[in-house]
């Protein structure tokens, strides 16, 4: 069984004991987090699929925070030729990730 969930104004294909990096979530590690804007669920072959409008009502994804973290930095250079005008900047993406736990309909 497999889902499509929707949060942090991204979309993740997740089915039950995937470890997901999501956008950062404000909650302590080792609670549980319920994902209700489920957009698809499927059965274990594909048959059964349940599409929402926008999501599928009564759906819904039990994720327990495992890690709260930052990504790799990634350096941001701006350069302008003959001026001498360099300006470096870094950015760390905060994530956490999720173990799913179970995918209920």
């Amino acid at each position: 069984m497999f889902a499509v969930i929707k949060t942090g104004g991204k979309q993740y294909k997740v089915k039950k004991g995937d470890k997901v990096k999501i956008e950062k979530l404000d909650i302590e590690e080792g609670k549980q987090v319920n994902f209700d804007e489920v957009l698809l669920v499927s059965d274990k072959e594909g048959e059964d699929i349940k599409i929402g409008a926008p999501v599928v009502v009564g759906a819904k994804v039990i994720a327990k925070v495992l890690l709260q973290g930052r990504a790799k930095k990634i350096d941001v250079i701006k350069y302008k030729r003959k001026i001498r005008y360099r300006k470096k900047h870094g950015h760390r993406q905060a994530f956490t990730e999720v173990l799913i736990e179970d995918i209920t309909t």
